[in-house]
C-alpha cells in the first residue's frame, strides 16, 4: 500500500473513530463509571479505549459494531484497573462496583455488550443533580453524556475555556465530596428530579436556537446536541409524557431554524419566514412525539409548549395561524407552570388574535417586576405601540430593549425598528 493509500485509510479510521466517539461516548462513560465510581477515572479509561481503537482498527477490519467493541474494551480496562488497585491494597470501596468484585470477575457477561445495561440514564441524572449549579449541570451533561470537549463547550457558549474547565472540575468535586448517588431516582423522587434533567436539555437547545450573546442568532450545533439528548431520553424513558413533549418541542422549533436568519445572518421574523423551507421531516417527528405524549388534558409544560409550536407547524401561512388556539394553550400553560415569561407570550398571542390594543392591555396587566432585565418585554410593548402608530412611545421601548439585548443580530434588528419609529413611520412589517 502506498503512502497516499495509507494516509487515506488512516483518515477513514479517524473518521470512524470520531463518529463512534460522538455516538457512543455517553454510554461507554456511563458503563465505566458504574464500575469505577470516579468521573475522572472513567473519562481517562474511555479515552484510552478510543486511543486503542485508533491503534487497532487500521491493522484490522473496523468492527461491525464499533460501539460494542468500545464498550467491551473500556469495561475490560476498568476491571483491570480495579484488580490492580486491589493488588496494590488501594481502598476497594472507593472504586467498587455495585456487585461484589469477586462475583464480577467470574461473570461470563461482564464484557458481553448484549448483557450490559444501558447506564446513560444514571449518568444524566447524576450530571443534572439539583445540588449542582445550572451552569455546572449544562457543562457536565455536554461533557460526559454528549462527549463534547471542553473547548467545544466553551466555543458553543462563548465562554473562556478555563471557565468551562473550572465548572467541570467543581461539578465533579461536588458530586464526589457530597456523595451524590450514581442512580436513577426511584418512586416519587423520579418525577421530582426529572424537571431538572429536562431543563438542562432545553437550556442547551435554547442557547442554540436563540443565542443570548455573540453575532450569530442560531447555533445549529447546540440545537443538534440538545435534540440528540432528547432522543436519548425518549429512548430510555419512552412512556414519560414530558420527555416526549420536550422532544416534540425541540423538533418542531428546530424545523424552522434555517429560516430564522437570511443569507447575511440577519433576523427574520416568523411572519416573514419562507415556510416552504421548513424541515418537514422534523415537523413529522415532532408531531408524532407530541401524539405519543398523550392528551393535553393532563399535559405538562413541555407538552403544552410543543402544542403551541405545532400550531405554527401546521399553519400554511402566517395569516392562517390559529392564534385563538395558541392563546388557549398559553392560558393553560400559565395555570400549569405560571411565570412572567408565559404571561408575556400569552399577551403577544392575544395581540395577534385580537389586535395590538388588546395585546398591549394584556401585556400591561402582567407583573413585569421579574422581567426588568428581559429585552423581549420592552420589545413586545414597542411592537404593539408601533402597530398602533404611537411612534414616540414605541421608540422609547425600542431603546430600552436595545440596551438590554446582548446578541448582535437582535441589536441590529431593534436598532432598525428604533430608527423607523424615530422617523415617524414603519420600515418593513
Amino acid at each position: 500500500m502506498g503512502s497516499t493509500d495509507r494516509g487515506q485509510a488512516s483518515d477513514g479510521v479517524h473518521a470512524r473513530v470520531a463518529e463512534a466517539f460522538r455516538l457512543e461516548y455517553g454510554r461507554v462513560v456511563a458503563s465505566v463509571l458504574r464500575i469505577v465510581r470516579d468521573m475522572d477515572a472513567a473519562e481517562e479509561i474511555v479515552q484510552e479505549a478510543f486511543a486503542q481503537a485508533l491503534d487497532h482498527w487500521p491493522a484490522n477490519e473496523t468492527p461491525d459494531r464499533p460501539g460494542a467493541w468500545l464498550l467491551t474494551t473500556a469495561r475490560r480496562r476498568a476491571l483491570d484497573r480495579l484488580r490492580r488497585a486491589r493488588r496494590a491494597g488501594a481502598r476497594a470501596d472507593a472504586l467498587a462496583y455495585e456487585a461484589a468484585l469477586g462475583r464480577m470477575d467470574e461473570s461470563p457477561d461482564v464484557t458481553d455488550p448484549e448483557a450490559i445495561p444501558d447506564d446513560r440514564l444514571r449518568l444524566i441524572f447524576t450530571c443534572c443533580h439539583p445540588g449542582l449549579s445550572a451552569d455546572s449541570r449544562v457543562a457536565l451533561t455536554l461533557r460526559l453524556v454528549g462527549g463534547l470537549s471542553t473547548a467545544e463547550i466553551a466555543r458553543a457558549f462563548l465562554a473562556p475555556e478555563p471557565t468551562i474547565a473550572q465548572r467541570l472540575v467543581r461539578a465533579k468535586r461536588t458530586i464526589r465530596d457530597r456523595g451524590f448517588p450514581y442512580e436513577v431516582p426511584q418512586g416519587v423522587e423520579l418525577p421530582a428530579r426529572l424537571p431538572a434533567v429536562l431543563a438542562v436539555v432545553y437550556l442547551i437547545f435554547n442557547e442554540g436556537y436563540a443565542a443570548h450573546t455573540g453575532d450569530a442568532l442560531v447555533r445549529h450545533e447546540l440545537c443538534q446536541e440538545a435534540i440528540r439528548l432528547g432522543h436519548m431520553l425518549a429512548e430510555l424513558m419512552p412512556l414519560e409524557p414530558e420527555v416526549l413533549g420536550l422532544l416534540a418541542l425541540m423538533e418542531l422549533q428546530a424545523s424552522r431554524a434555517a429560516t430564522r436568519t437570511d443569507a447575511d445572518g440577519n433576523l427574520v421574523l416568523l411572519a416573514d419566514q419562507d415556510r416552504s423551507r421548513w424541515d418537514r421531516a422534523r415537523i413529522a417527528r415532532g408531531l408524532a412525539a407530541l401524539d405519543r405524549a398523550g392528551p393535553l388534558g393532563r399535559a405538562g409544560p413541555y407538552q403544552l409548549q410543543a402544542a403551541v409550536a405545532a400550531c405554527h407547524a401546521r399553519a400554511v401561512s402566517w395569516e392562517a395561524t390559529d392564534w385563538l388556539q395558541i392563546v388557549a394553550h398559553y392560558r393553560t400553560l400559565a395555570e400549569v407552570a405560571p411565570s412572567p415569561v408565559i404571561e408575556l407570550n400569552r399577551a403577544v398571542a392575544i395581540g395577534l388574535a385580537e389586535g395590538p390594543a388588546a395585546g398591549l392591555a394584556a401585556l400591561d396587566a402582567v407583573d413585569a417586576s421579574a422581567l426588568r432585565g428581559y429585552h423581549l418585554w420592552p420589545a413586545a410593548r414597542a411592537d404593539f405601540l408601533r402597530r398602533l402608530g404611537r411612534w414616540a412611545e414605541a421608540a422609547v421601548e425600542y431603546r430600552r430593549a436595545l440596551e438590554l439585548a446582548d446578541n448582535v443580530r437582535e441589536q441590529q434588528f431593534l436598532a432598525a425598528r428604533l430608527a423607523a419609529c424615530e422617523a415617524g413611520g414603519e420600515s418593513g412589517r
